[in-house]
């Protein structure tokens, strides 16, 4: 007997042309579940010059003010529950959702969080969170231990283990690593087109910090690490990715990047430092063009997609001891693990792979060969389509 092909709501605060780790997740596994068979519709926050209903690549795009954080921060969540229900009533009527899905609704807010489940209890419909990320005060406790989710994905067992603090069973939370689209991101991409629009990377030796710029991220170790690694490389060009459409939510956004540009004159690096706000579709040469990879995150990573980006390329990826990268890094197999905020160590390891080409292929080598055996878009989507199947 054929499996029923489900209808499957999504609701994220953002999406592209924002750019972040849950939106990227959301634009490889969205339209891969519906190549599976499945109806898939997203609700996200509005965006300037974007259609309020579109398509992506199968999926059905919902955009609504009420749904966009950086309108939210400014104008706070109070009195907002009824607007939001009727939103999401609205979002329901026209989707038909067998099960409905959040994103990070376990917190920013609680408005949010309690139309959801007033809805989807009154309609019986169950509703699965992706905790992409914890947070440590009173909402994200609140919202994640008092709203009865059918059921919660965590991306990392460090995210697990961080709700299972809460209070929450553990057999009502299934860890589901983030997959990457294998073809886009390979060893085999060629760099030119990279060092045609990008010439100072032509000739060099690149190291890539694929993350959005900020101080969690670690952008100021990369700084402190490369006037390091510039005395024994001195053609050494760090990459840093900036970007103006994300989620900022506390607004810190633009200071971070403020420091990190002050940082790199002060230390005399303007030469050896690219940072460019990359379009998605440069990102892949990005990579191909780089050596090493770093992520020097002094936060607690949830997961870190760039780290599959970084494998699925063939390229060593060096992360902090924190979070969930050590789930992936395996230290001394596809990269190396380094303590937190310590410089002297992450340019003593970038130093190390920039001078031996047989450990860097080692690496990239293996990488790639866990990327295509754990975390494809297919695996991630598979995964998250079985665990639909027990409660749909």
């Amino acid at each position: 007997m054929a499996k029923k092909k489900l209808s499957v709501s999504h609701l994220h605060w953002g999406f592209p042309p924002v750019i972040g780790g849950v939106e990227t997740h959301l634009t490889i596994m969205l339209p891969t579940l519906a190549k599976m068979g499945c109806k898939v519709n997203l609700l996200a926050g509005s965006f300037e010059g974007e259609k309020a209903r579109d398509n992506y690549k199968g999926v059905g795009i919902f955009r609504e003010p009420i749904m966009d954080l950086n309108w939210l921060t400014k104008r706070g969540v109070n009195g907002l529950l009824e607007e939001v229900k009727s939103v999401f009533n609205k979002f329901v009527d026209t989707t038909k959702p067998d099960c409905l899905h959040a994103h990070n609704m376990h917190y920013f807010s609680k408005p949010h969080a309690l139309a959801l489940k007033e809805i989807a209890t009154k309609r019986g419909i169950p509703i699965f969170l992706t905790a992409h990320n914890v947070w440590d005060d009173n909402l994200f406790l609140d919202l994640t231990k008092n709203i009865r989710w059918t059921h919660i994905i965590a991306v990392s067992h460090f995210i697990k283990r961080e709700i299972m603090g809460t209070g929450y069973n553990y057999k009502n939370i299934t860890v589901i690593h983030h997959g990457i689209d294998q073809k886009a991101y390979s060893p085999s991409l060629d760099p030119k087109p990279v060092y045609k629009k990008y010439p100072m990377l032509r000739g060099k030796k690149v190291v890539f910090h694929p993350a959005r710029m900020g101080l969690a991220k670690g952008c100021d170790v990369s700084i402190k690490a490369l006037r390091i690694v510039k005395e024994q490389v001195p053609n050494v060009v760090l990459v840093l990715a900036g970007t103006k459409n994300i989620i900022d939510w506390n607004l810190t956004q633009q200071k971070d990047i403020a420091y990190m540009a002050s940082l790199v004159r002060f230390l005399n690096l303007k030469d050896n430092v690219l940072i460019d706000a990359f379009p998605l579709t440069d990102i892949p040469g990005i990579y191909a063009a780089s050596e090493v990879c770093i992520y020097p995150s002094t936060a607690s990573e949830p997961f870190g997609l760039t780290m599959l980006e970084a494998l699925a390329s063939g390229k060593p990826m060096l992360v902090t001891e924190t979070g969930g990268m050590p789930e992936i890094i395996k230290d001394g197999i596809n990269g190396f693990i380094i303590p937190v905020k310590d410089f002297e160590s992450l340019a003593s390891r970038i130093i190390q792979l920039l001078s031996n080409k047989k450990l860097r292929e080692r690496f990239g080598q293996t990488g790639r060969q866990m990327v295509e055996q754990h975390y494809t878009k297919e695996i991630v989507s598979e995964n998250t389509l079985s665990l639909y199947r027990k409660f749909c």
